[in-house]
């Protein structure tokens, strides 16, 4: 009983003091959530920067033969990421969440396979940091692609193209989202 107060009290402030934000289907990123006072990029191109990417947790077992428990989050750092206030608006916001949203695919895409091909503890030493390195490699080349092909979102041709493409993936791994 009381190791799961000391739990408890550890989640809570875990939550509250907090510097990450969970993705959320109906929760969008707004400018306030981007509070890192430090522009990292040199780019005169790059007004804003998303730090985010996904997070996971594994149950597992010495028994090879065990179950295992996987749980993938996509993050949003708030305290690394930022903005330059006075370039900001709500298009440039929208190709920040489009960062967040890539994310989510690829946690999706990373949920998809472990489903598939990781059910035991076995599974998960022989498997999982080869598929996690893989998807993670797929991401960040996506992430590069996406802001060199919409020239960080000021290509709006490239940008609507995108937008539709990362609507679409959400969609086609919609049953590897997150409750």
């Amino acid at each position: 009983m009381i190791r799961l107060f000391f739990i408890s009290c550890f989640l809570i402030t875990n939550v509250l003091f907090s510097q990450k934000m969970i993705w959320k289907e109906d929760q969008k990123l707004t400018w306030d959530n981007f509070q890192s006072p430090v522009n990292r990029k040199s780019n005169p191109d790059v007004v804003a920067y998303t730090h985010c990417g996904w997070e996971y947790t594994v149950v597992k077992s010495t028994n090879p033969k065990s179950p295992v428990k996987i749980d993938i989050q996509t993050i949003f750092n708030i305290d690394k990421s930022w903005k330059d206030v006075k370039r900001i608006d709500d298009y440039v916001l929208n190709h920040e969440q489009k960062h967040f949203d890539i994310a989510e695919v690829f946690s999706r895409k990373l949920r998809k396979e472990v489903a598939e091909k990781i059910k035991t503890s076995g599974d998960y030493d022989k498997n999982f940091k080869g598929i996690y390195n893989r998807i993670m490699n797929e991401y960040r080349s996506f992430q590069i692609s996406y802001d060199k092909e919409t020239n960080h979102g000021n290509n709006k041709e490239k940008q609507a193209e995108y937008n539709a493409l990362i609507s679409q993936e959400l969609e086609n791994f919609k049953s590897y989202k997150t409750s």
